[in-house]
């Protein structure tokens, strides 16, 4: 065992994503108490998915009953505001969790759509199976704190950065960081991410 560190910190975004990464299967086991056993059932309950340019993995006023990681290509979360513009939320790009946790979680209607920008796959588990993963096994429990923790001060980051930093900034920052947004998705969505409206 041992504190989770800040360099595993993209790992625990996608526990599916540690298939891939054989080598360092006995380090995240350790840093995120997952048992090998607990794995392979963490595994099996993830459904591969794909996805269309276009489609939507939920749609506004729908009940959100799963979540999924992203292993290919790029989505993004938008609402509509009162001029009836859909405005971006977030986007979501490989090992990023998907997910309305609001609706998800107090099974609420959601107020946003997440739809694919390009053609997608990533792996989808259903509500009742991550709540049997979560009360079963003590790294699932480890894992989903630390994953609510990060969310946390995401949101909160990024709250703070829309107020004290320009858009040119944090167009900059998307760049270094998710170059995949600005190659694949449209500038419209960019900008209203950026919260650049017409």
């Amino acid at each position: 065992g041992g504190k989770i560190l800040d360099k595993d910190i993209d790992l625990l975004k996608n526990i599916p994503e540690i298939k891939e990464i054989k080598e360092n299967k006995q380090k995240i086991e350790e840093e995120l108490f997952i048992l090998k056993q607990d794995l392979e059932k963490i595994f099996s309950a993830h459904q591969k998915r794909k996805f269309k340019k276009g489609d939507y993995f939920l749609k506004e006023n729908e009940i959100s009953d799963s979540y999924l990681i992203l292993e290919i290509g790029l989505m993004r979360s938008f609402v509509y505001n009162k001029d009836n513009q859909d405005i971006t939320l977030e986007f979501f790009t490989k090992n990023d969790a998907v997910i309305d946790a609001s609706s998800l979680f107090q099974k609420i209607p959601s107020n946003e759509n997440i739809q694919a920008i390009t053609d997608c796959v990533g792996y989808e588990i259903q509500f009742d199976d991550f709540q049997e993963l979560f009360h079963d096994l003590e790294g699932m429990r480890e894992w989903g704190r630390m994953w609510f923790t990060l969310q946390l001060f995401h949101a909160k980051h990024q709250k703070i950065e829309m107020i004290t930093e320009s858009a040119s900034t944090r167009y900059l920052k998307i760049l270094k960081e998710k170059p995949e947004i600005i190659q694949a998705a449209p500038l419209k969505q960019i900008a209203s991410y950026l919260g650049i409206t017409d």
